[in-house]
């Protein structure tokens, strides 16, 4: 392989670094800490969340924060002994928690009970009250709610306030994010995947518990700025004697609760619509005022990027919702119904194609991958964030869609063949279970890849675009475990890819195919490779061979060893000797 002159190699090294950043440390060593945050236990267990309902006003002068929750959850079985878990991370702090007494079947309308309805729970005064029913453990409340009981639902207003952990380098390093734009008004939001809403408001924190009636964000801020949020706006009011404003939003989907997220600044707004394949779509978007021009330019991607993913993954997941673009101070995020959009309004990455195969510059990155992941990751969620493979393997994939659905096949084979440059195979894809913690950043790159490696193993276009469907489908609004998504793809393709499955996302090796001439045959096998592993691979001819871990021969038609090679849409090592 040729050396890349210096400056083109720095630039390429920081597009893959950055593209590939996590949101977590590396850790390998874990504390009770990480077992709160990341592990359904039994003070999680029993209860599921309905709804949030999250006001809050931030001070960009002091860098402080405060406001309320309304959590309203349904009890899945009487909480007997078990405390209520609530997670808000140092320093913040729970103000007071107020529990509103069972309300039945159904959830009724925010602010309509009585105050003299409610019972005071408990008043923060240290770590643990007489009483016991209010106590902290690091990042982690517990509440003992008293007497509830089983399959009614119930309101929990937490009130709260503190400095919010500030962003390092967003969306990558999080936090509340304190900035400001070029004209020097102030530009506040959020960036938290993996981090965690927690950081800003109290919550429930595991993916695996998406709130199924949606959420609203309500945000207090100076009047001269504008506040946007997930979903539709609801509502705004002002505050005369302070000379603030307050903007409410409301999404009726179950959302991630990193993906509710407040942007405040000096915004303006213009708006667009498409019929879909779920009818009428609303597109907005929210921007800095400098920028109008450039964005209504840039954004008009939208609309072909949202024709190429309603083909291959079916409707956009969140119509009742519309769909958002909001300039934010940071990169990017895939905020549900209100992406994070920070990529300067340049083609590419920052301008720069990642795959370096001529295929990554004339779209711009951003806003193709980050909604993207509005079908991957917002509608199918992983349980755990262990399994985030599934979030950025399928939405990194996307991105070659997009190019096949426009520039054909051939020109997407080549973009994913590209990304394989960025690999680094330093540890598993998928990470460890119960700790909050997400694998290598291999998930996109070589995610992508094992995924295009799947699609030429079912050598089925059509099928292969009803399993991306059918997932989208089938798995709706819900949260999945990676082994649901690898049975699935395999029961729907006919085809036992367990073991592939293995090889690629549990281990670092990658798997390398021994050719051997013998005569007019060719001996094969697996080497470097898990145990059973029996991937079926192409050759150049057209030939299909069935190597295992035991040698294997086959008589070649039409093609002698010399000319014969492998087909390069297989991530796999090719060792050719006489």
């Amino acid at each position: 392989m040729k050396q890349a002159p210096c400056l083109l190699l720095a630039a390429a090294l920081l597009a893959t670094a950055t593209a590939s950043a996590q949101p977590l440390q590396r850790k390998r060593n874990f504390t009770h800490q990480d077992t709160l945050r990341g592990t359904v236990n039994e003070h999680r267990a029993w209860w599921d969340v309905q709804r949030y309902d999250v006001s809050v006003t931030p001070d960009f002068t002091t860098r402080t924060v405060k406001g309320h929750v309304d959590l309203y959850f349904r009890t899945k079985t009487a909480p007997g002994s078990n405390f209520l878990q609530i997670d808000l991370q140092q320093p913040m702090q729970i103000d007071t928690a107020v529990l509103h007494p069972a309300m039945g079947a159904n959830l009724p309308k925010p602010g309509g009970s009585k105050k003299a309805d409610y019972r005071l729970v408990a008043v923060t005064g240290g770590d643990l009250l007489p009483d016991q029913t209010f106590r902290r453990e690091g990042n982690a409340y517990f509440i003992a709610p008293g007497k509830l009981e089983a399959n009614k639902t119930y309101r929990l207003r937490l009130s709260y306030s503190g400095v919010p952990r500030p962003a390092v380098n967003p969306p990558w390093d999080g936090g509340w994010i304190w900035k400001k734009d070029r004209q020097g008004n102030a530009w506040m939001s959020v960036a938290c995947q993996g981090l965690g809403a927690s950081v800003w408001y109290p919550c429930k924190d595991h993916q695996s518990d998406e709130p199924d009636l949606g959420a609203s964000l309500s945000m207090t801020v100076p009047d001269t700025m504008r506040a946007i949020a997930n979903g539709r706006p609801t509502g705004e009011r002002s505050n005369a004697d302070y000379k603030l404003r307050t903007y409410s939003w409301e999404v009726n989907s179950p959302i991630n609760s990193y993906n509710i997220v407040p942007y405040i600044g000096k915004y303006v707004t213009f708006s667009d619509t498409l019929m879909g394949e779920g009818g009428k779509l609303d597109l907005n978007y929210w921007v800095l005022e400098a920028n109008l021009e450039k964005a209504k330019k840039q954004f008009e991607q939208v609309k072909p990027m949202m024709r190429a993913f309603e083909y291959w993954f079916g409707a956009y997941p969140f119509y009742e919702d519309g769909f958002k673009l909001v300039e934010s101070p940071h990169l990017g995020m895939e905020h549900q119904s209100a992406v994070a959009y920070g990529n300067q309004y340049k083609n590419g990455y920052l301008g720069m194609d990642r795959s370096g195969s001529g295929h990554g510059k004339d779209w711009d990155y951003i806003i193709v991958h980050e909604s993207g992941h509005e079908w991957f990751a917002n509608n199918i969620t992983t349980k755990d964030i262990a399994d985030m493979w599934v979030h950025e393997g399928f939405t990194t994939y996307s991105e070659a869609l997009f190019i096949e659905y426009f520039k054909g096949k051939e020109a997407a084979d080549a973009y994913v063949q590209g990304l394989r440059r960025n690999i680094s195979n330093d540890r598993p894809i998928i990470g460890y279970y119960g700790v909050n913690q997400e694998g290598s950043g291999d998930m996109y790159d070589k995610g992508a890849n094992m995924i295009h490696t799947i699609r030429t193993v079912i050598n089925d276009d059509k099928l292969f675009r009803e399993i991306l469907r059918g997932m989208n489908k089938d798995f709706h609004h819900g949260t999945v475990t990676t082994q649901q998504v690898e049975q699935y793809i395999s029961k729907k393709s006919g085809k036992d890819l367990s073991k592939i499955f293995d090889q690629y996302l549990r281990t670092t090796q990658i798997p390398e195919l021994e050719l051997k001439a013998d005569g007019d045959k060719v001996k094969f096998r697996w080497v470097n490779c898990i145990d059973g592993f029996n991937m079926p691979v192409r050759l150049s001819n057209g030939q299909w061979i069935k190597p295992t871990t035991a040698e294997g021969k086959l008589k070649l038609e039409g093609a002698n060893f010399d000319g014969v090679t492998v087909d390069k849409n297989f991530y796999i090592q090719v060792a050719k000797g006489s």
